[in-house]
Formats: C-alpha cells, sequence, structure tokens
C-alpha cells in the first residue's frame, strides 16, 4: 500500500462514517508462478492500488487485510473430492502443467486455497454489513474452473465457493454473479446451470476462448432464464459494454431481486489488454460499476463483493480497477452521475 495507512481491521463502519472498502489479499499468492505466464504475481499489487486509489478519489476508509484460506468444506460445497486431491498431489509432488494454460506450481495450492478464502470473506463481510465494499485480490483467478476441471488459468471457482457460503452461512439464498471478463465464465455458469436461485449475467468477446456464452444458453430445467450472456464483437468499445449492461443485463438483475451480488471482476476487456480485442477503457468500467451499484442500492442491499478475475496489462488493470471501485462506491451511494449508452 502506498497512499495512507489502512484502517484496523476490528473497526466497524458506524452511521457517520463514509462507506468502507475492504480489500482482501496476501503475498502468498505470489507463489502460483511460471516463467512467462501472462497470469503473473505482479497483477496483484496493480489491483491493490487501484483498490486503494479508488477508495481515496471516493473518500471512503480502506481496511486491508489477508484472507482467510478456503477450508475444504468451503471448497467442497463446489468441487470434486478426487479433483481437490488431485491438485494437491500435483502441488505436492513438484508441479506440472494441466493444459497448455493452466498449471500447477508447488505452492499454488496455498494461493487458490487463499483466493477462494479472499472471495470468500468478501462475501461474508458484505453480507454481515461490516463493509460497503469488498474487492478480493487474489490469484489464481477461477471462473473457467469447473466441479471437476481446472482450464484458462482457473483451479478453483473461487466465486462459486463464495456463493455457496453465503448459502451456508444463511445469509442470502437467492445470489447474483455479474461477470465482465473478457472471457466467458463456463465454469461458473456450468456449475450453476441448474440452479434457479442463481443469476449469472456476462457480457464477453465472441469468437474467444472458451467458446461458450452464446445468447441461448440460459440455464437448463427450473433454471432456464437465469443466465444471460450478452456477446461482443471483436473491437467493441465502452458503447456496446455499457449498452449491454444498461438495457438488457442490469434489468435483468433488478428483475430477479437477489439478496446478494457478487463480481467477477476481469479486466481483458481493456483496449490495452494484449489477450482480447476489445476496447473498453476505465470510463466503461466506472459507468458499469456504477450501474450496478446503484441497482444494488435501489434492491435494498447492503454493499457488493468484488473478485478479481482476469486483466493482464499493469497499466490498464490500475486505472479500471480504481475507476471500479469509485463507480460502485457512487451508485451504491447514490452519487448522482449520468449512466447511458454513450460514454
Amino acid at each position: 500500500m502506498s497512499a495512507g495507512a489502512p484502517r484496523s481491521a476490528e473497526h466497524r463502519p458506524g452511521a457517520g462514517d463514509p462507506p468502507g472498502v475492504l480489500l482482501l489479499t496476501d503475498p502468498a499468492m505470489e507463489r502460483h508462478a511460471a516463467v512467462g505466464h501472462p497470469e503473473r504475481h505482479e497483477r496483484l499489487a496493480a489491483v491493490a492500488e487501484g483498490v486503494e486509489s479508488g477508495a481515496a478519489a471516493a473518500g471512503a476508509d480502506l481496511i486491508a487485510r489477508s484472507p482467510r484460506p478456503a477450508d475444504d468444506p468451503a471448497i467442497l460445497a463446489i468441487h470434486d473430492s478426487n479433483y481437490l486431491r488431485e491438485l494437491d498431489d500435483i502441488d505436492q509432488s513438484g508441479g506440472g502443467w494441466i493444459d497448455g494454460d493452466t498449471y500447477v506450481a508447488p505452492g499454488s495450492m496455498t494461493a487458490a486455497r487463499l483466493a477462494a478464502g479472499g472471495a470468500l470473506d468478501a462475501a461474508l463481510a458484505v453480507a454481515r454489513g461490516e463493509v460497503r465494499l469488498a474487492f478480493a485480490v487474489v490469484r489464481p483467478p477461477g471462473h473457467h474452473a469447473a466441479t471437476d476441471r481446472a482450464a484458462g488459468f482457473c483451479l478453483l471457482n473461487n466465486v462459486a465457493i463464495a456463493a455457496a457460503g453465503l448459502r451456508r452461512e444463511g445469509l442470502a439464498q437467492r445470489i447474483a454473479i455479474v461477470d465482465w471478463d473478457v472471457h466467458h465464465g463456463d465454469g461458473t455458469q456450468e456449475i450453476f446451470e441448474e440452479d434457479p436461485d442463481l443469476l449469472y449475467l456476462s457480457t464477453h468477446q465472441r469468437p474467444l476462448y472458451p467458446g461458450t456464452g452464446a445468447p441461448d444458453e440460459q440455464g437448463i430445467g427450473p433454471a432456464r432464464g437465469t443466465k444471460h450472456n450478452v456477446a461482443l464483437a471483436p473491437g467493441s468499445g465502452d458503447d456496446e459494454f455499457v449498452s449491454a449492461w444498461s438495457a438488457q443485463l442490469a434489468p435483468a438483475l433488478h428483475a430477479f431481486r437477489p439478496e446478494a451480488v457478487l463480481v467477477s471482476a476481469g479486466y481483458d476487456a481493456h483496449r490495452d489488454d494484449p489477450l482480447a480485442h476489445l476496447a473498453v477503457t476505465e470510463r466503461g468500467f466506472e459507468a458499469v460499476a456504477r450501474l450496478i451499484g446503484q441497482t444494488a442500492s435501489n434492491l435494498g442491499l447492503p454493499g457488493i463483493a468484488v473478485v478479481l478475475e482476469g486483466g493482464y496489462d499493469l497499466r490498464a488493470l490500475q486505472a479500471s480497477v480504481a475507476a471500479t471501485v469509485e463507480g460502485l462506491l457512487a451508485g451504491l451511494t447514490g452519487e448522482s452521475g449520468a449512466i447511458g449508452t454513450s460514454i
């Protein structure tokens, strides 16, 4: 942290306090490493700086602490026990590649458990009214991981584990996951595709890895109509991105009336990102974040928990995260500001 000392994690916001921001991260997540991989440990510092800058710009107090590692029961609420055992075995035997993009190194499962625990801690802190906004600055990312499959840089599905934890604690049953990563969160959608109480909302580039996320993927059986995918063509920028959320996805979020909102926040849709072909800027992320914050506020929710996914240009990552924090807080607190389809 560079701009001011965060308050103690024991402080609880009172009626006269500005909206609190909780930043959850831990340097032990740097142990997940492979030479030359785009999902590198420097991302953590860039995102933490973004959270700090956004909170400062919004006049919000910042609380920073390490997350608790997710324990096996929390992970096994989502993932198969044999799969978890296989990941641990690869880690303990020296590491290895699962596919051309996804690896386990010695220490990766320490990082993965912290990442899942960070997402869960963020969700619980918001649901319990401890802070208005919690941001889990974690890696490896999670939204491509399915029940028994690692993929797309992801080992454990952090946001899914957070959703399951809210239910286990009796804090929310109807949950919305907002996913603006440039890649479709196929793992998240697959885990919850038959769950009518889990709303999944995604914008993503298409065609692009993993190839899923067509508009007709709307859920299965009783869950049909709870999964919403808006594909953006290569070259789409702020106008298309904001329009998708303002015209289609935010109304679906409001109509669902969730008891909690979790954000899978990827920033690889940024125009400077090396792994995709959209042209979103930090202004677009701020506008969508403000819209999601306003929607949550209108629904009477206590706040929003955010979990880091992708984003591989460090400057764009820092700026976009700062804009997201400002936008979410502005929306949650009812700060005036125009949100439209043109930026």
